[in-house]
């Protein structure tokens, strides 16, 4: 089996810590159910201010889609500056140093 990495961030003012995980809990239960997603750490700089996400997809149409959805989602927010990678990636060497597969 394959799997796509979709690397997400963007400029964000906050929430951060406790703050996001009160004002996107429900964003993070409708992402959960998202098609084809395996998972999703959710990150955050406050340093920097950059917020994002690092997801695992089934497949890279998945990872696709929902990175159209999702830019478009952040955009009617008003948010640009939008930057997206994707990434096929290596299990056998995932294995070796643990990842969640």
């Amino acid at each position: 089996m394959s799997h796509t990495l979709l690397q997400i961030d963007f400029p964000m003012s906050g929430p951060w810590g406790d703050e996001m995980t009160a004002a996107f809990g429900d964003l993070a239960h409708d992402i959960a159910g998202e098609a084809g997603l395996v998972w999703k750490v959710w990150t955050e700089n406050a340093e920097t201010g950059r917020g994002g996400g690092i997801y695992v997809f089934e497949t890279t149409e998945a990872a696709q889609a929902y990175l159209e959805k999702h830019s478009k989602r952040l955009e009617g927010f008003g948010i640009t500056g939008i930057e997206a990678k994707l990434f096929q990636v290596n299990h056998d060497l995932s294995a070796i140093t643990r990842a969640s597969l």
